[in-house]
């Protein structure tokens, strides 16, 4: 008898989280990229930017992670797109690219978490946590 009280149990509870789970709305990681950022999406596979740098602790390791470079704001992001650095070339993007980019990296920053500190990432791309 008891066995089938918790098995009862068991399968509502499934059910009720299974309910839940399917019928939830607006969350932050639902919202679609807009026509700018899928733009941006594009900008980001033709120059590559993977080979560098990670989204969601995925890609290359020899650039940050950049899931929530937006947290910075637009002028930070925009001083690296523009000018590169001495380790990130200048691709000599123009102001639409830029823009894309961002709204790009925007839409990334609001739909995930990157919580891999960057002490952790070994030489080879994986996690040592």
């Amino acid at each position: 008898m008891l066995k089938r009280v918790v098995l009862a149990l068991l399968c509502t509870a499934c059910a009720v989280f299974t309910a839940f789970v399917y019928t939830r709305k607006g969350q932050q990681g639902d919202v679609p990229p807009s026509d700018t950022a899928r733009q941006g999406m594009l900008v980001w596979q033709g120059k590559n930017c993977q080979s560098c740098h990670q989204l969601y602790g995925l890609g290359g390791y020899l650039g940050p992670d950049l899931t929530n470079v937006a947290e910075k704001g637009d002028g930070y992001m925009r001083a690296f797109l523009k000018n590169g650095t001495a380790r990130m070339p200048n691709f000599h993007l123009n102001d639409q690219e830029i823009a894309q980019l961002s709204a790009f990296l925007h839409w990334v920053d609001r739909s995930g978490k990157s919580k891999v500190p960057a002490q952790a990432v070994h030489w080879t791309g994986s996690y040592q946590l």
